[in-house]
């Protein structure tokens, strides 16, 4: 469903068949997980519980969700087969909110909520509930006595809510929903370690790997060690693929390799290819995830690369243009295309007709004040990773060359924004 499309009521989705791109069935969905927030904000719709052809029940996140329309939900064929676990700050619409009794603000009237819409986001892949259909009348009575039935804001009843329901660790972490990872990360860094635990439980997998590279190891290890298994490896999975590395490389041998057999067998090579590097070298620092194009691509082809919102500022500030394969480690390198130069052509403009060739890359060994030197003196954002048969290997960005080169407990320091209208000290 492209941003903009109209709301779906999720009562036309029950049993609704997925499909992958290629337009197999995949399974059915059976529900939708959403996440309650604090105050009357509607809750963020996670993803959907499909069931298998097997049976099984898997979680399908949003993120991999690229149409719902016809009848039919598409995919982009990247599911995990672990079977759905429900976490606490889940909560599942068909069992859980249909047909449940809330209250409308304006009137104090009890209502018993018969379906929720969902919207995708304007301009983002974010999709949330927005509006309840309720229908008036004493529990158990509206089917026959067929009340007047309304839709509404979902601000416009009560009765969802965490603070409502008191949910202890829960409320906490919708609180904290809005902070970005690196500030979510520090106060996780200060709470109790059963706290941290319980916060860390909660969230979903994209976001404790979000916050996770912004720990220090101590809490990474920590928090990585009181998740099942099979969670960790999938948290791991969604990190980035160097950040992922360091951490595997902290863990005894034995756990490291369980970890590495439950993940993806692609993710578990990246990171065993990661892992062969020194820590503070340009392969040790490098991830394996770049924009990597083919030379008959267009700028077209790589502004929608570009476009993705899951990358990164210095991942999408270039795109990497090699000869197949398009995954690292590549084919022949051919050189770098910087953001601003995918602008200043027309779209149609091959890749191959504006690379900038020139500039030479690192190599895997190279030491960090090597890496370190080459930014400050080419003023990069990001560098590319080539071995001595020029195959690209990945890309160093330069928050990883910061996060080296500061001091151990750099995030331990408290960062305030200065207020210019403050008096001097203040």
């Amino acid at each position: 469903m492209a941003a903009g499309a109209p709301r779906i009521f999720v009562s036309h989705l029950a049993g609704v068949a997925v499909f992958d791109p290629n337009g197999d069935q995949v399974g059915r969905l059976r529900d939708l997980v959403v996440m309650l927030r604090v105050g009357r904000r509607p809750p963020r719709l996670l993803g959907l519980v499909v069931e298998l052809t097997t049976r099984r029940r898997i979680f399908l996140p949003m993120t991999r969700v690229t149409g719902i329309e016809s009848g039919q939900i598409i995919t982009t064929g990247v599911l995990n087969v672990r079977r759905f676990e429900q976490r606490p700050t889940e909560r599942l619409v068909f069992g859980e909110l249909l047909d449940r009794r809330v209250r409308l603000t304006e009137t104090g009237e009890d209502v018993t909520v018969l379906d929720l819409a969902v919207h995708q986001l304007p301009a983002r892949r974010e999709w949330e509930v927005d509006k309840v259909f309720v229908r008036k009348g004493r529990a158990g009575t509206f089917r026959r006595s067929k009340g007047e039935a309304l839709t509404v804001e979902w601000s416009a009843v009560s009765g969802f809510s965490l603070e409502e329901q008191g949910q202890g660790a829960e409320s906490l972490l919708a609180t904290f929903e809005q902070l970005r990872p690196a500030d979510l990360a520090n106060v996780l860094h200060h709470l109790s370690a059963k706290r941290r635990a319980e916060v860390a439980a909660a969230l979903d997998d994209d976001r404790l790997a979000d916050v996770l590279e912004q720990l220090p190891e101590d809490d990474q290890i920590e928090i990585l060690g009181k998740l099942k298994e099979e969670r960790a490896a999938d948290v791991l999975e969604a990190m980035a693929p160097d950040d992922a590395a360091d951490l595997l490389a902290e863990l005894p041998e034995d756990e490291k390799e369980r970890l590495l057999s439950l993940m993806q067998p692609d993710d578990a090579a990246d990171m065993r290819r990661l892992m062969a590097y020194e820590e503070r070298t340009a392969g040790g620092l490098m991830t394996t995830e770049p924009i990597v194009l083919r030379p008959d691509a267009t700028i077209a082809d790589a502004l929608a690369r570009v476009r993705n919102p899951d990358l990164s500022p210095a991942l999408a500030a270039q795109v990497y243009v090699c000869r197949p394969p398009d995954e690292t480690p590549t084919g022949k390198y051919l050189g770098t295309v910087h953001f601003q130069r995918l602008l200043r052509d027309p779209p149609y403009t091959l890749v191959s007709s504006i690379l900038d060739d020139a500039l030479q890359a690192l190599a895997p060994g190279a030491p960090l004040p090597v890496v370190a030197g080459f930014f400050a003196t080419y003023d990069m954002v990001a560098a590319p990773v080539v071995d001595e048969a020029g195959s690209l290997l990945g890309v160093v960005t330069v928050d990883d060359v910061l996060d080296h080169m500061l001091p151990d407990d750099w995030r331990e320091t408290e960062f305030h924004l200065v207020d210019e209208g403050a008096p001097d000290g203040a």
